[in-house]
């Protein structure tokens, strides 16, 4: 029999382009009742529609988020678009003390940075709905609908997005588990990602994340 002790719960580094469904995949896990966590990351954005101070972020200056930084409060940190991001320590350490599955939602040059400090966590890169045509090239017209359905960028922002993705994709390809995000059957695609957490939970020798 494995005991709790032996089969903890896992850090999960979901990844993957803007707008690839992130949130959606672990918004629909969470409303299913899956024992999953996320701990809020801190950025110098501005809040969307819909997002809570402490629960999807902590919304800061930039001058904030440098002494946080300099205070190595920050487990890996980020530039993107103009802004900052960072994923804060206590925010990790608290979510593994609810003893569910605490998923870190990091952009992929976030999970590079990760790799680093939390080496047994669990890398997911979720890649939008057939990423790639016969030629080789990725396929990213499901991509731009999620984009410009969350009408928060502009149709140039969005271009800009849709190049970074194709890179985003092939690096993430380099370390992490690709998942495809099922366009249509979000349903699906979070069953796939909760089939992959228990594969890896179960995982003989698998350590538990020290943060």
């Amino acid at each position: 029999m494995v005991t709790a002790e032996a089969n903890p719960p896992l850090v999960v580094v979901l990844t993957g382009p803007s707008g690839v469904g992130k949130d959606a995949v672990v918004n629909r896990a969470d409303e299913r009742g899956f024992p999953v966590v996320r701990p809020a990351t801190m950025t110098t954005r501005p809040p969307r529609a819909g997002e809570e101070e402490g629960v999807h972020h902590y919304f800061v200056s930039r001058e904030q988020f440098l002494r946080h930084l300099e205070a190595d409060d920050l487990l890996e940190h980020a530039q993107v678009y103009g802004n900052l991001y960072g994923v804060p320590r206590h925010s990790v350490r608290d979510a593994l003390k609810t003893g569910q599955h605490v998923i870190i939602r990091v952009d992929v040059q976030g999970a590079e940075s990760l790799r680093e400090v939390l080496p047994d966590a669990l890398f997911v890169a979720l890649e939008p709905a057939h990423p790639e045509t016969q030629e080789g090239e990725f396929a990213l017209e499901a991509l731009r609908a999620h984009l410009e359905g969350r009408n928060s960028e502009t149709e140039e922002q969005i271009i800009r997005r849709l190049e970074i993705a194709r890179d985003e994709i092939e690096r993430a390809r380099t370390f992490c588990v690709p998942l495809v995000n099922v366009e249509g059957d979000l349903d699906a695609t979070v069953d796939a990602f909760m089939a992959l957490l228990a594969r890896e939970q179960a995982r003989e020798g698998r350590e538990p994340v020290r943060v």
